[in-house]
């Protein structure tokens, strides 16, 4: 078998360990949050960044443009000026948890991507974000580490090799992207 087809195979499976019902879940609670007027913040490190950046272009203009009802979501790893500042000034483990503290009211939702589920700066966001009320989501992979064990709601992609994690991160986002987009108009 070649190497693509190996990782075509492979993907396939990780698709298959998606939990769809966990994936219904964070649709009805992004549903109420955009209903009720709450914000949604996301957040994760490099790969992970990137899925949590384009999952609010996807949310921000395709679930949102032209319609009466819009969510309000912000990525707080898209101020680079701002993570920065605090990871140069106070530390890297910080990053994520002092933007919420600036932002983040109860009721809120922050969505935590980590493949590894062991950054501190993802953990540190998720804990400040439970004890004020939020709901925490957390997509993670392998194990689910730490942050699956502190968020309210962990959907874990449970197998060990991180781009496929990654890409069935963003087949979940998609999932919960488009079926705004697709059913709700």
């Amino acid at each position: 078998m070649s190497f693509v087809q190996e990782y075509k195979t492979d993907l396939i499976g990780a698709i298959d360990a998606i939990d769809l019902a966990k994936v219904d879940q964070i649709i009805g609670i992004f549903k109420k949050a955009r209903d009720e007027g709450h914000h949604i913040f996301t957040c994760g490190n490099g790969g992970s960044a990137s899925s949590a950046s384009h999952f609010v272009c996807d949310i921000v203009k395709g679930a949102s443009y032209k319609r009466e009802t819009k969510f309000r979501i912000t990525g707080l790893c898209d101020n680079m000026a701002t993570m920065l500042a605090y990871a140069n000034d106070v530390g890297y483990d910080c990053v994520f948890a002092e933007q919420l503290k600036n932002f983040a009211k109860p009721g809120d939702v922050v969505l935590a991507i980590s493949g590894s589920g062991n950054s501190p700066n993802v953990v540190n966001a998720v804990e400040y974000a439970n004890s004020i009320g939020c709901e925490t989501i957390a997509l993670t992979g392998r194990d689910g580490g730490k942050l699956g064990a502190v968020a309210k709601l962990n959907l874990n992609v449970g197998i060990p090799h991180m781009g496929r994690i990654e890409d069935a991160h963003m087949i979940v986002c998609h999932m919960i992207a488009y079926y705004f987009m697709d059913t709700e108009r």
